[in-house]
Order: structure tokens, then sequence, then C-alpha cells
């Protein structure tokens, strides 16, 4: 998965330069703000399960023209280092996202074993936020606050692929390679993206925090076995659907669902 140091002389101090460049234009810039924001929970009077945390709100209450342009301006621009990863990888000759298995190469084994881990994921993951959040140790998640205009569910559904885009190709595919090629073993690889996963998730709580840093070390031991991060995307895109869509058609039709 690490491969040999890139061709046309890159140094290892130049490659861990354009790591941690990347991670703070995009995931690793998010864990510091999840952080931030968690401490802000915890110093909040009050539980945590009595705080919240919005995963999709709207930009422009009562403006639905100028609040989808808002949030596809945000999904777009949240794909950006993505496309740097993309060139990163083709400067060093590697077959740009190619080399991480994010292409089209392998459309029904993606699918198929996506399809799969989501199902395996998903009841278990919402299981323990259930508990997390009874015990306190977790927000309440509301997974979308936006209003009923007609472009709700494909935003919806955008924001979903968006995230699983930039998560496994950032934290999974990207990062394990760098690591790699930096001389990290694969133990400690799997450890810095697990809790990079977790950290970003923080502000959720405890919870958010643990159970995606569990997640984590699945879905890299997954990337290991297959060498595609197209599983990952497939598996990830399908949970956030069922998060965000399901909250919304189910919240407060529910009992045992959680609102603020």
């Amino acid at each position: 998965m690490s491969g040999p140091l890139p061709a046309g002389g890159l140094s290892r101090t130049t490659l861990r330069s354009e790591t941690l460049l990347v991670l703070a234009l995009s995931l690793g810039a998010s864990a510091v703000s999840s952080l931030i924001s968690f401490t802000g929970s915890l110093t909040k009077p009050g539980g945590l399960k009595d705080q919240a945390a919005t995963l999709n709100s709207s930009y422009a209450p009562g403006r639905p023209w100028l609040d989808l342009a808002w949030q596809l301006f945000g999904i777009a621009t949240a794909l950006v280092p993505v496309a740097l990863v993309a060139h990163l990888l083709l400067r060093e000759g590697a077959g740009g996202l190619k080399a991480i298995g994010f292409d089209r190469t392998k459309p029904w084994p993606d699918l198929g074993r996506g399809a799969l881990v989501a199902a395996g994921i998903g009841s278990a993951g919402l299981a323990f936020y259930l508990v997390a959040r009874a015990g306190g140790f977790n927000l309440t998640v509301v997974p979308e606050a936006l209003p009923e205009v007609w472009w709700k569910f494909p935003v919806l559904i955008l924001s979903a692929l968006e995230n699983s885009v930039v998560e496994e190709v950032i934290v999974v595919g990207y990062l394990l390679r760098r690591l790699g090629q930096l001389g990290w073993s694969p133990m400690a690889a799997l450890a810095a993206s697990s809790v990079l996963r977790g950290s970003y998730h923080l502000y959720q709580g405890i919870g958010g925090f643990i159970g995606n840093m569990v997640m984590g070390v699945v879905f890299v031991l997954l990337y290991r076995r297959w060498g595609r991060v197209g599983p990952l995307v497939v598996a990830h895109t399908l949970l956030d659907i069922g998060a965000f869509v399901g909250y919304a058609l189910l919240a407060g039709k529910v009992s045992w669902l959680p609102t603020p």
C-alpha cells in the first residue's frame, strides 16, 4: 500500500511537508475545529446529551435559491483537497487516484463490498450512538436541519458522497501511502489514520470519537486487504445517506430516535 519514494528526487522532508499541508487544508483542520467545539461543549452548562451537533443546516434560512447555491458551493470546495491529492499522485507518476483504488475499473465488486460493509457497520454504529448518548458521552446528533424544499434530499445525498470521498481518499488511501513512504510501520500508520478519523468527529462527543476510530481501524484493514478505497467510499456514502435521509424521514415520528 505504500510504494517506493516518488520519482523526481522528492525527499522525505518534502513528502512530510506535503502531507501536513494536505491535512491542514482538509481533515487535519477539521480535527482541530472539532477539538475546540468539543471543549466548548464540555465547558457549557448542562450535559452533553442536552446539546446538539448539527451536520447539515441551512446557510440562508428563508432564501431557498441562495441556500442551494451555498450548499453546492460548500460541497464543491470541500472536494478541492481530493483534487490536490489526485494531482500529487499524478506528479508522483503513480497514476493519480487509481493508485489508491478510486477509479471505475471494478465498479461491481466495489459496490457489492461497500454495501456489505455498510450493512455490517450501520446497525452497530446506530446502537453504539444511542448507548453513548444515553450514558451522557455524546451530544444529540442532528444529521440534517434543512428546510422542506425540493432540493433537500439531493443535497443530502451529495453531502454524503462528498464526505465519503474526502475522508476515504485522504485519511485512508493518501495518508497510508505517504506514511508508508515516510517509513512508518503498518501499525503506526493504522493508529494515525484511525485516531485522525475519530478526532474530526469529536464535536459529537466521546462516543463519536470512539465509534469513528473503531470504524477507521476496520476501514484500514479492509483497504489493506482489497487495495482499493472504492468499496470504502461506497460503504461510507450508504451509511451517511442512511443517517441523513433516515433522520429527515423519521425524526419526531419514532420514539427511539433522539431529537433536540
